[in-house]
């Protein structure tokens, strides 16, 4: 009965499994089916093309790939050192009943609905920036700040989980050199858990390149490249949520095109971290 138990439940998980693998070659399929013509007749025109006018037959989408550089970037630069921070207060300086406190509202930042951060950004953020630093509030900074408070979850948790699965006898024996907390924490832990944090830069940066309904709200959609992180841009994901309900025709297979060249960057993302966590597993198995 014990096998029997065992066998059937291998065999759920291995059909869970590959539903999973199915789904997602599923999707992949649909997407390069609809949107491959587009880009097969636009060619490299396609992503290096600076206007966006459907109406004209004129698809290019150099400004919304910008934008989505430009925004992610800002994000990251606000963000990371942010969740860094957070991260090494957490694993080496909290006393645990902060811990106890802070771990759980952390994660509830990453189960906070996207429209909800938009919501607060264009009600806060979007006019501080106009009354304080000039131009109409909806722009690269704004979107780069919404996103950074929705990358510190990931960048927080894993930061603090690398930096706490760390040997002891790392910090031990840098203490018994006599070296100080701090600088046992700069010079050793840090650098230990390198590869950690920066899956954790990776997995928080795909999260950035992926939201749509938070910076649709507060980037202006500007269909041009900026110049300033003061001025409105329109990202891939904005492009696509925009313009799906009514597009029809070659607009709508520019917009899954879009979507594969969204695809593309995060899958970059994703196996970029993956091969750096699991680089970061062998070493510490080896260590």
């Amino acid at each position: 009965m014990k096998n029997f138990k065992e066998k059937l439940s291998g065999r759920v998980f291995l059909t869970l499994a590959l539903f999973s693998i199915l789904a997602l070659a599923v999707i992949t399929i649909f997407i390069l089916v609809q949107g491959a013509p587009v880009i097969g007749k636009h060619g490299f025109a396609f992503i290096a093309g600076t206007s966006w006018s459907p109406g004209n037959g004129e698809f290019g989408i150099l400004p919304m790939i910008i934008g989505s550089v430009a925004v992610t970037l800002g994000a990251a630069v606000i963000g990371v050192p942010i969740g860094i921070c957070c991260a090494v207060f957490m694993a080496e300086f909290a006393p645990s009943l902060m811990r106890t406190i802070f771990r759980p509202a952390i994660q509830l930042l990453a189960g906070i609905p996207s429209v909800v951060y938009g919501f607060w950004g264009l009600l806060f953020v979007v006019p501080f920036i106009s009354n304080h630093l000039g131009g109409l509030g909806l722009s690269i900074l704004a979107g780069s700040v919404i996103l950074s408070l929705m990358m510190l979850p990931t960048i927080i948790s894993i930061s603090e989980v690398s930096i706490i699965v760390l040997p002891s006898t790392y910090k031990d024996g840098a203490l018994a050199l006599g070296m100080t907390h701090w600088q046992t924490i700069r010079s050793v832990q840090l650098p230990a858990a390198k590869s950690g944090i920066v899956a954790a830069v990776i997995l928080g940066l795909g999260r950035a390149v992926g939201e749509t309904m938070a910076v649709i709200m507060v980037l202006g959609n500007a269909t041009a490249i900026p110049s300033s992180v003061l001025e409105p841009v329109r990202t891939l994901t904005t492009n696509i949520g925009i313009e799906m309900g009514y597009a029809e025709g070659e607009h709508r297979q520019a917009l899954f095109a879009t979507g594969i060249i969204l695809f593309v960057i995060i899958m970059i993302l994703n196996i970029s971290a993956q091969y750096i966590t699991r680089n970061k597993s062998k070493s510490l198995k080896i260590k």
